[in-house]
C-alpha cells in the first residue's frame, strides 16, 4: 500500500453463499467513504420458567447473525471530482442504478439477490441487503436528482455447513472435548457446554478426575452427552 493512498469502500457480489463465484461486473466502489458504520449484535435467551420455580434465569439460545448499517453519498453537483465521461444530464441516477445492480437487483439464475462482501479498512462483512432507503436531496431545474443518500442495512450470512458445525459444537446433546485454559474450573466448563454447572461431577467421573480443583492449562477434558435433562 502506497503512503497516503486512499482506499474506498467496496461491495463485491457473489452468486453463492460460500463466496466463491463472483458476479461479472458485480463490484460497487463508493464515491466517498462513510463517516461511520454500525454493527448490531444480539443474543437470544429463552425466558420460559420451569413449573413451580420462582426465579427467572434466562437460558442462552443462540446468537443471531449481526446487522451492518451503512450510508452512501451520491453527488453530481460538481463539488466532487468524478469521471469526466459521465453524462451530467442524468445526475446521480446512473450511480444509484449501479449500486442497485450489485446490491439490490434480483438475480434470475439464483432466484434471489446476490451475496455481498463489503470491505473497507478493518471491516470485512459478508451478507445480504435487507433494507434500503434512498433520500434525494438536490435537483437541477429539470428535476434530475444531483445528490442522494442511501441508507442500507445488511444481514450477515453464514454457510449452512459452517452454521451446522457451530450449532453441533454448542449442542449439549453431543460429545465434546475442550482444552483447559488458565482460570477454567470444571463447574464453569460444564456450564458453558450444558448450560448448568451441576453436571461437573459427571464430567469428573467420565474423565477419572478425583480432584476437580486441580485442572491444568492444556489439559483435555471429555464432556459426555447429557442423559438426563432438566425439567
Amino acid at each position: 500500500m502506497a503512503l497516503g493512498e486512499l482506499f474506498k469502500l467496496k461491495i463485491t457480489a457473489f452468486r453463492d453463499i460460500k463466496y466463491s463465484e463472483k458476479v461479472a461486473d458485480g463490484v460497487f466502489t463508493s464515491l466517498l467513504n462513510p463517516e461511520k458504520y454500525t454493527l448490531a449484535y444480539k443474543i437470544e435467551y429463552n425466558d420460559d420458567q420451569a413449573a413451580g420455580s420462582s426465579g427467572n434465569d434466562p437460558r442462552f439460545e443462540k446468537m443471531p447473525p449481526k446487522n451492518l448499517d451503512l450510508e452512501f453519498l451520491f453527488d453530481r453537483t460538481g463539488i466532487i471530482a468524478h469521471n469526466q465521461n459521465h453524462d451530467k444530464d442524468v445526475g446521480v441516477v446512473d450511480d444509484i442504478q449501479q449500486f442497485k445492480e450489485v446490491a439490490f437487483e434480483y438475480s434470475g439464475d439464483e432466484h434471489r439477490p446476490y451475496y455481498l462482501e463489503i470491505r473497507w479498512g478493518s471491516l470485512l462483512f459478508k451478507g445480504i441487503l435487507i433494507e434500503m432507503n434512498i433520500e434525494y436531496k438536490l435537483f437541477n431545474p429539470q428535476g434530475t436528482p444531483l445528490r442522494a443518500v442511501i441508507k442500507a442495512r445488511f444481514k450477515e450470512t453464514v454457510d449452512p455447513e459452517l452454521r451446522l458445525a457451530d450449532e453441533n459444537r454448542n449442542s449439549p446433546d453431543l460429545t465434546h472435548i475442550r482444552i483447559v485454559e488458565s482460570g477454567d474450573t470444571l463447574p464453569l466448563m460444564a456450564f458453558r457446554i450444558y448450560g448448568d454447572s451441576k453436571y461437573y461431577l459427571k464430567v469428573a467421573q467420565a474423565n477419572g478426575i478425583t480432584n476437580f480443583r486441580t485442572l491444568k492449562p492444556g489439559q483435555k477434558i471429555f464432556f459426555p452427552p447429557i442423559i438426563e435433562k432438566t425439567i
